[in-house]
């Protein structure tokens, strides 16, 4: 099998687990995981990534988090992610962004994406772009992201990383995961 089937199949299988897994959830009121997940497809995520990033993104001098060290994730941008242990393999200073577009494959509006990041925008420039503002997407983090026009929802200064960790629902390690925020990490114990 190819990998891009081995990996269709392995989110389909995260899938599943997480809606049993939330079906017996007693604790409904986690709105920040359920916020991350609305209107997004995660059936056609590119989790794992070869590692490159944008040329003129700039690494960050001090971050919270240094390249090597670990962090546990407290986000469910995807099934398996939140509680999993992981590995910084970059970190950066730019413009976050939140984003709701049609993928140009067609299908559901996807509504706040996270994230995009400043340098993943065509034709971006040096100043932020502000919220309600038309970009068209350079990244391809989903199929039918690449080249669509999306609305900016949010726009923050931050830390980003690039990190690897392997899902709490088991599977395969994911590498080079973009792009995970501070606020979306702790220290481990």
């Amino acid at each position: 099998m190819n990998k891009q089937v081995l990996f269709l199949l392995f989110v389909a299988l995260l899938l599943v687990i997480g809606g049993c897994s939330n079906a017996n959830d007693e604790n409904t009121e986690d709105s920040e995981s359920t916020d991350s997940m609305d209107g997004m497809d995660h059936s056609n995520m590119d989790m794992s990534s070869p590692g490159d990033v944008p040329e003129d993104l700039k690494e960050a001098e001090n971050p919270t988090y240094k390249v090597g060290s670990q962090a546990i994730m407290e986000n469910d941008h995807i099934a398996g992610m939140k509680g999993a242990v992981a590995t910084i393999r970059g970190a950066y200073d730019t413009t976050v962004y939140t984003i709701s577009y049609t993928p140009t494959t067609g299908g559901e509006r996807v509504e706040n994406h996270k994230w995009v990041i400043h340098e993943e925008i065509k034709d971006a420039g040096n100043e932020p772009f502000e919220p309600g503002m038309e970009v068209t997407i350079s990244a391809d983090h989903m199929e039918g992201m690449g080249g669509v026009s999306a609305e900016i929802d949010s726009a923050e200064k931050m830390t980003v990383y690039m990190v690897d960790f392997t899902p709490t629902t088991g599977g395969e390690e994911v590498k080079n995961h973009k792009w995970v925020t501070e606020s979306e990490l702790s220290k481990p114990e």
